[in-house]
């Protein structure tokens, strides 16, 4: 699967305050879901944090590599485009330190 990159690099500057850090880390419910052909991942860290993002189908197989590489604290989110593969489930995890999660995502074509 592909990896990629999102930049961190600020493009443009006002006066609202930034959103506060979260104090948990939490990986959320793939938007929208079922899904075709592609879905949006968000997450939140608490913490500056190494992160992998992946995608596996029902056999375990990884499928996607959404995200690999060090994250700054707050809101992310990744976009994942099951346009080559086959309709099913498919489930999305994350690491980041020493905390994993999955959850599930359905594509339907």
């Amino acid at each position: 699967g592909a990896i990629v990159k999102f930049s961190d690099s600020i493009t443009s500057v006002d006066d609202r305050p930034q959103a506060p850090i979260p104090q948990s880390l939490s990986l959320h419910q793939n938007y929208p879901n079922p899904f075709n052909p592609s879905t949006v991942i968000s997450f939140q860290l608490p913490v500056n944090s190494y992160v992998t993002l992946k995608v596996f189908d029902v056999n375990g197989r990884e499928v996607a590599r959404l995200i690999e590489g060090a994250m700054n604290a707050g809101a992310h989110a990744a976009l994942f485009d099951a346009s080559r593969l086959p309709s099913g489930v498919y489930f999305y995890q994350l690491q980041a330190g020493q905390f994993t999660q999955t959850r599930k995502a359905l594509f339907v074509k």
